[in-house]
């Protein structure tokens, strides 16, 4: 149990600071204009979003909530059972974490507190233009460079166990 040590602490961190900086947002952003940082390439601006990732929208919040729920004990599950790899376990309690933050949201207003409003660069990919990047939170932000640390991982650092070793 002592290995899950770690991957818990960074669980409840991301699930407090997401919260916190969230409760943050509603009660400093609601009804208040778009809070310029830097400029319109960093801003402020508070968002509630019933859909999923990156504005998506495949299904009602009850079907967000529902598959976020499912997707969680998955992970809870893979990092208990691969609890020795720590390299795997702490992006997937990273990942963990920012799921409960959002599945508090959705619990608590039925839709995601979004508030961290980037405009990195401008995409057209198959004739679909985004101009501004997506509305986000710690939660989202979090979660995405953790899978995107893993993919990295997968893909470039990934060792082949020799034939006939035990996994």
């Amino acid at each position: 149990m002592r290995q899950l040590l770690a991957p818990s602490i960074a669980l409840v961190t991301v699930v407090i600071v997401d919260q916190v900086t969230k409760l943050w947002a509603i009660s400093t952003l609601s009804e208040q204009p778009v809070r310029q940082v830097l400029g319109n390439f960093f801003m402020l601006s508070l968002v509630y979003n019933e859909g999923g990732a990156m504005g998506s929208n495949f299904g009602s919040p009850a079907y967000y909530l529902a598959t976020s729920i499912l997707i969680l004990l998955f992970i809870l599950y893979y990092i208990y059972t691969h609890r020795t790899s720590l390299m795997l376990t702490l992006p997937l309690a990273l990942i963990a974490g920012g799921a409960i933050g959002n599945i508090i949201d959705r619990l608590r207003f039925g839709k995601v507190v979004d508030f961290l409003d980037f405009d990195f660069f401008d995409i057209n990919l198959f004739g679909y233009q985004i101009d501004r990047w997506w509305t986000f939170n710690i939660a989202d932000a979090v979660i995405s460079c953790s899978i995107i640390f893993l993919l990295v991982r997968l893909i470039f650092f990934h060792q082949q166990k020799p034939a006939g070793s035990a996994q």
